[in-house]
């Protein structure tokens, strides 16, 4: 198999793990220790999620304590594909924070109201993702890198 099959191949597993669901678990790591939530998410792209969080959450006060954040995109089942990433999250205002609100809104319609309560929008930069699919033999899994971050293409393996 040749590397661009490989990273096809990856890619496509990661776009539809992404498609199939609505939610996924935060860790992350601020003054008051680790910390992990769950959270519905929206990608708007292949290496970008939107998402909400509590405005006085221990998950948001991490992330201005630490941007940098993981998550694992899964049904909690070895048997079917799951995604890992580490992440930079951004706070996020204005017009931006609407459109995140938009996109989330769209995915995932039961997050509503949510949206009505005091939350904060958050936009998440994966720098690569890791696909396990244990059935289909990807143990350990396979990485898909986003090679517009330079941090990203010095970590490749």
């Amino acid at each position: 198999m040749t590397i661009v099959e490989t990273t096809s191949e990856v890619e496509a597993v990661v776009r539809d793990t992404l498609a199939v669901h609505q939610s996924f678990f935060l860790a992350t790591s601020g003054s008051a220790g680790p910390w992990v939530n769950g959270a519905y998410f929206a990608e708007t792209g292949l290496f970008t999620l939107s998402l909400v969080l509590e405005q006085r959450g221990r998950s948001l006060a991490a992330i201005r304590d630490n941007p940098v954040v993981s998550v694992i995109i899964s049904t909690g089942s070895p048997t079917e594909p799951f995604l890992q990433a580490q992440a930079t999250a951004r706070i996020v205002e204005d017009a931006e924070a609407d459109e995140v609100r938009r996109v989330l809104l769209a995915k995932v319609p039961q997050v509503e109201p949510f949206l009505g309560t005091p939350v904060a929008a958050v936009e998440l930069r994966v720098l690569s993702w890791r696909a396990t699919d244990i059935p289909n033999g990807w143990l350990p899994g396979r990485d898909l890198y986003d090679t517009s971050i330079p941090v990203a293409r010095e970590h490749r393996g």
